[in-house]
């Protein structure tokens, strides 16, 4: 069994207008130490399926069908109660601005020894101790100090650091991160995705990654799930949506971005027109307008979400009812595990050849240092 289990959510937000429903059937897996990125525009959905999984909904949002089970618990069915102590114990989260999610009048030793003794019956004392020693493991230096420092008092990464120690201080099966990255310069993106990937390995958490960064996935995700009006529209392994995407959304999101070999004359490509009205959705599938391969029937019915046959990749879209599509997905996908196994296995001989070099190095090292004791002996 999956660690989180989410089937057919239907979230929905009443207005004086209509309802709009943010998440509209979304369905996906997340396994112990995985990490899964939800990409998409904004108003895909993502942030508001991360909500309902946390309980945190703002009123009048609600969640009105499917499930959500999270290590064989129904989270659907939990009392507030309940829920108060998944969130924080066995489920955490990150938000995208850290000033913020962090109280400005306290210390930010404080805020992360108040998470700890609600999910625990640690002491202040240990508990202080605690939040030291998670500051220094997210790597904030002289952590003794830096605990008693105001959130105003450090930088934006620094923050965003804090609020990881926070997420993890009390040994999480699953942290969400929910745009952990945006209000971050280039080089302190990479500092806090490079964390986060070691952290999960190191605290053996499953991480639910939620982004409309490309660049961010493909840093660190194991898995994709792409979402477009309130729908997965595509789900499947890094290597294999990278290397050949499947919904013409995905392809477009992959196509727009900048690359450096591209022609100075040469234009950004940009998806056409725009994304729909949530309170007037198309009676078809929702990317008929924009799609450059749309077919009539795309109009007028909406597409399931199934899998691809010979593959374990999942698309909402009617051109994979055509055995001529799928043969070409079944062989670009065997093509990406190819490129996948190639470049482990050169990333392989390449750690193989350092170690070699640092064994040969201090093999080295030490035959001098028994040369110069002997040499002083005599």
């Amino acid at each position: 069994m999956a660690l989180l289990e989410v089937h057919d959510l239907v979230t929905e937000f009443p207005t004086r207008k209509g309802v709009v429903r943010a998440v509209n059937g979304v369905t996906f897996d997340l396994e112990r130490g995985e990490i899964l990125a939800v990409v998409g525009e904004s108003g895909s959905g993502k942030s508001v399926t991360s909500l309902s999984i946390m309980g945190l909904l703002q009123k009048p949002g609600h969640v009105t069908g499917g499930s959500i089970t999270f290590d064989g618990k129904d989270l659907l069915a939990a009392t507030e109660a309940e829920m108060e102590q998944v969130r924080g114990g066995q489920i955490s989260m990150i938000f995208q601005e850290p000033m913020t999610s962090l109280n400005p009048v306290y210390r930010v030793g404080d805020q992360i020894v108040e998470a700890i003794r609600t999910h625990s019956d640690m002491d202040k004392k240990s508990a202080w101790a605690r939040a030291v020693e998670m500051l220094r493991v997210v790597g904030i230096p002289s952590p003794e100090e830096r605990a008693r420092d105001y959130p105003h008092q450090m930088s934006g990464g620094m923050r965003q650091r804090v609020m990881i120690a926070m997420a993890l201080s009390c040994d999480p099966k699953l942290l969400i991160a929910d745009e952990p990255t945006t209000a971050l310069d280039v080089t302190i993106q990479a500092q806090i995705l490079d964390l986060i990937y070691k952290l999960r390995s190191e605290f053996n958490m499953a991480v639910l990654l939620i982004t409309h960064d490309l660049g961010v996935v493909s840093e660190v995700a194991d898995r994709v799930v792409v979402m477009y009006c309130g729908q997965v529209v595509e789900e499947g392994e890094k290597f294999e949506l990278f290397e050949h995407p499947l919904h013409p959304y995905t392809l477009g999101l992959l196509e727009s971005i900048p690359r450096l070999e591209d022609e100075e004359s040469e234009r950004l490509y940009m998806i056409r027109g725009s994304v729909p009205n949530p309170l007037s959705m198309p009676s078809g599938c929702p990317f008929s307008d924009r799609c450059e391969r749309c077919l009539e029937r795309c109009r007028h019915e909406c597409p399931e979400l199934s899998t691809v046959p010979g593959t374990t990749r999942r698309v909402r879209c009617f051109l994979y009812e055509d055995e001529a599509e799928v043969r070409r997905a079944v062989a670009a996908t065997e093509a990406a595990h190819e490129v996948k196994a190639r470049l482990e296995a050169e990333e392989r001989e390449r750690i193989e050849r350092a170690m070699r070099s640092a064994g040969r190095a201090r093999r080295t090292a030490r035959g001098a240092q028994d040369a110069t004791t002997e040499e002083g002996a005599r």
